[in-house]
């Protein structure tokens, strides 16, 4: 990851719309520590989030500046150093299927204050975002979403799904007996030095992964300032196999218990294995916890191998959310960048509302399914052809959305008979697109 992204100048299409309303458009210096923490305090505000304290600005100051910070300005106001809206952005390295990484522009913060609504702003900020990443070179934009309506105008689409689970402790029991390895407590600070690189050496296995950054293993670990309910809770469990090298990782919290102290809650807050053993004693370890009825792991992959191991799935409650959005700007580099299954020619016949991927594109793979693709005038007839948005597109990019789900849906026309079921063989990922944080 570098830093030359973080210079690239204020969008100029952006900076006049919002001129003429009377605002005012630009990059945040983040090397002035008043400024970010202007920024910050109206991040903050647009998620209707607290003030934030001195340790939470410097805390942020040390591990989201070297980010591409975006502000819009009223400069009419009392407190005119104060940004209207925010967004915060940076190049990310997102694993795609074939066990590799593509960059993508990783959108963030993107806020607007309640009384600036309905100004255009929020159409100025995610624009800008997209003419920016497209001048860079940055094949694909992404995004994790507070509302799922309002970024299909922009050409998003939802790629990668989550499912928050429910888990009733006294019917969920582990098919196996068996008990492997060792599991013992570790300190914040234990599991901030060994996860990151245990998630490194994995991260490339699951399509929809992003590399992450310093500060979020920090609040995800409760060492960020900001929460201490979160912190003083937090307790965090280590999986380490025969050798003794370890293998995994639980965050989790306990809370509840009342009058009748059998009835605690426990969150999963992360839980990361580097191996099966390691994913098999880890959830045992959770779901024997004593005093607890209930467990809740959010941000979880819906195809789940938790459900497989127990006795009952019927345990267990899936709430499956939209997680991961993705927006293709470059469809060659794009659809270049991945692996596919098996030999194919597929036809694309894009269109795209903001002109990025507006176009038609010859996919051809070989049996290994190594791909060619081509920006094409005409297909012939040998080609199996989809017309679609690039909503759509970038929905079906990392394999977990189906083609004939969105055919079936009218979102996707079927131009030659059996394009879709060919689409979907092609796409296909033998591991079910997840990702793991927020960003």
């Amino acid at each position: 990851m570098t830093n030359d992204f973080a210079k690239h100048p204020a969008d100029e299409t952006s900076t006049a719309l919002l001129a003429s309303a009377g605002l005012r458009y630009g990059l945040v210096d983040t090397s002035n520590r008043e400024d970010f923490a202007a920024w910050f305090q109206a991040d903050s505000r647009g998620f209707h989030g607290p003030a934030m304290s001195t340790e939470q600005v410097d805390s942020s100051f040390a591990g989201v500046t070297y980010r591409r910070t975006v502000g819009v300005w009223d400069d009419r106001l009392v407190a005119p150093e104060v940004p209207v809206a925010t967004t915060s952005s940076w190049t990310e390295q997102l694993t795609v299927p074939g066990g590799r990484s593509i960059d993508a522009w990783a959108i963030s913060s993107v806020t607007v204050s309640p009384t600036h609504r309905r100004r255009g702003i929020a159409r100025s900020l995610l624009e800008g975002e997209l003419r920016s990443a497209a001048e860079m070179g940055v094949p694909m934009a992404m995004l994790t979403v507070s509302e799922s309506t309002i970024y299909g105008r922009f050409g998003f689409g939802p790629a990668v799904f989550a499912a928050d689970l429910t888990i009733d402790t006294t019917r969920a029991t582990l098919t196996s007996a068996e008990r492997r390895g060792r599991l013992q407590p570790v300190s914040a600070t234990d599991f901030t030095s060994g996860a990151p690189e245990m998630f490194d050496r994995i991260r490339l296995s699951t399509p929809g992964q992003i590399a992450g950054w310093p500060l979020r293993w920090d609040q995800i670990a409760g060492l960020a300032p900001g929460d201490e309910d979160y912190t003083k809770k937090t307790r965090i469990v280590q999986f380490d196999d025969d050798s003794g090298t370890p293998r995994g990782y639980v965050v989790y919290r306990v809370t509840g218990g009342g009058l009748d102290f059998t009835n605690h809650k426990l969150t999963v807050d992360y839980l990361l294995a580097e191996t099966p053993e390691a994913y098999e004693a880890l959830w045992r370890y959770i779901l024997e916890v004593d005093l607890v009825r209930e467990v809740r792991a959010e941000l979880r992959s819906v195809d789940e191998p938790l459900l497989w191991h127990l006795t009952d799935r019927r345990a267990v409650s899936q709430a499956p959310i939209d997680h991961l959005w993705l927006r293709i700007l470059d469809v060659v580099a794009s659809l270049s960048s991945r692996s596919y299954a098996g030999h194919a020619r597929i036809g694309f016949d894009v269109s795209d509302a903001l002109g990025f991927a507006e176009g038609r594109f010859l996919l051809e793979t070989n049996d290994s399914g190594v791909p060619r693709v081509t920006k094409v005038d005409a297909f012939d007839a040998e080609t199996a052809l989809l017309a679609l948005t690039v909503n759509e597109l970038s929905s079906l990019y990392l394999g977990g959305v189906t083609a004939s789900s969105l055919v079936a849906a009218g979102r996707v026309t079927e131009v030659t008979e059996g394009a879709s079921i060919i689409v979907e063989r092609t796409f296909h990922s033998p591991v079910t697109p997840w990702l793991s944080i927020w960003f």
